[in-house]
């Protein structure tokens, strides 16, 4: 069982930028690919960035690569999302994720049903 916390939302001005965390319980943290997604206001919950078990693989969705960094500090049991260059289209409410992946696919770090434990979301608000 883990489970996530995440904070660190809030309201920013276009082209500013925000540090999500995603506390995660449990000694297994390590063992679990995590992944942060998003859902805006009558849109599906998209992916936004995975992050390997010991960091050696990122991905990102192409709507945010270039913007965002997804970390993890596995002492901390936590994982990080720094976003960047924020725009009015990356207000939503923002998840973090954990899934026991053996090793680490694009396609499948992107599926939200990979996942088996999510947070309960915290909100990102970017005003023009």
């Amino acid at each position: 069982q883990v489970q996530l916390v995440e904070s660190g939302g809030g309201l920013v001005q276009a082209g500013g930028s925000l540090r999500l965390s995603c506390a995660a319980s449990g000694r297994t943290f390590s063992s679990y690919t995590m992944g942060w997604f998003r859902q805006a206001p009558g849109k599906e919950r998209e992916f936004v960035a995975g992050i390997s078990r010991s960091s050696e693989n990122t991905y990102y969705a192409d709507s945010v690569k270039g913007r965002a960094t997804i970390s993890r500090d596995n002492a901390k049991n936590t994982v990080f999302l720094q976003m960047n260059s924020l725009q009015p289209e990356d207000t939503a409410v923002y998840y973090c994720a954990a899934a026991p992946l053996g090793r680490f696919s694009t396609v499948v770090v992107a599926t939200k049903r990979a996942y088996d434990y999510w947070g309960q979301g915290t909100q990102v608000t970017v005003s023009s």
